[in-house]
């Protein structure tokens, strides 16, 4: 696949290997029990194979895959906020995807239960990422749990900031989202317009038709 796709592309389809979510042609992406491989799996592959057209760029893509997620919009997200500048990017430290937080003896009056999973995580920054998507949040029980679990991040001492389509498909709007996170994870984002956002555009155009009609 690296000699055919752009090295955006390229990641993205490693972060879905990598993922527990598999795209479909038509529809939306489906859930997988665990996922297909690792970084360090494909790693393993691409470097035993050294006559191999496209091994340098496989070999650079998998410099920035991320592991763990859940659904194709949390590989878009992820991407978009920690590929470096010069990919698109906003250079924001690499989160934990669908972390899980335990709550602790100590800590069982503040929670309803044992742990929190988070799609994206700085545990060092205390900060959770929660990707709001209406394929898998509009039932009420899943609504009403999701409403707790949130409060029981915030009584653990996170900062929980939710994340709608909407935000993570229009620009302006992730623009300032990106700010958000950096300020919390103590980044300061250096970039340099107008060709920063030239490139990000770019990237975001990439990372969308890599998605398709999936959430």
């Amino acid at each position: 696949m690296a000699s055919g796709l752009s090295l955006a592309r390229l990641i993205q389809l490693a972060c879905e290997l990598c993922g527990t979510y598999a795209q479909q042609d038509c529809g939306p992406a489906v859930r997988r029990e665990v996922a297909l491989s690792s970084a360090a799996k494909l790693r393993a592959f691409v470097e035993a194979a050294p006559r191999v057209n496209g091994r340098a760029k496989a070999l650079r893509a998998l410099d920035y895959v991320v592991e763990g997620a859940a659904s194709p919009t949390e590989t878009v997200l992820t991407l978009l906020l920690c590929l470096p500048y010069r990919l698109g990017g906003y250079g924001i430290e690499r989160p934990q995807l669908n972390y899980q937080v335990n709550v602790t003896n100590r800590q069982r009056k503040l929670a309803d239960r044992g742990y929190c999973e988070c799609d994206l995580c700085w545990p060092g920054s205390r900060l959770a990422v929660e990707y709001d998507s209406a394929l898998y949040h509009l039932d009420p029980e899943r609504q009403e749990s999701d409403a707790r679990r949130r409060a029981t991040l915030v009584s653990l001492g996170f900062t929980v900031l939710t994340v709608s389509r909407m935000q993570v498909m229009d620009s302006g709007s992730f623009n300032q989202l990106a700010r958000q996170i950096a300020n919390l994870t103590g980044k300061r984002l250096r970039y340099v317009d107008p060709g920063f956002t030239r490139v990000h555009l770019a990237l975001r155009e990439e990372l969308f038709q890599g998605m398709g009609g999936s959430e």
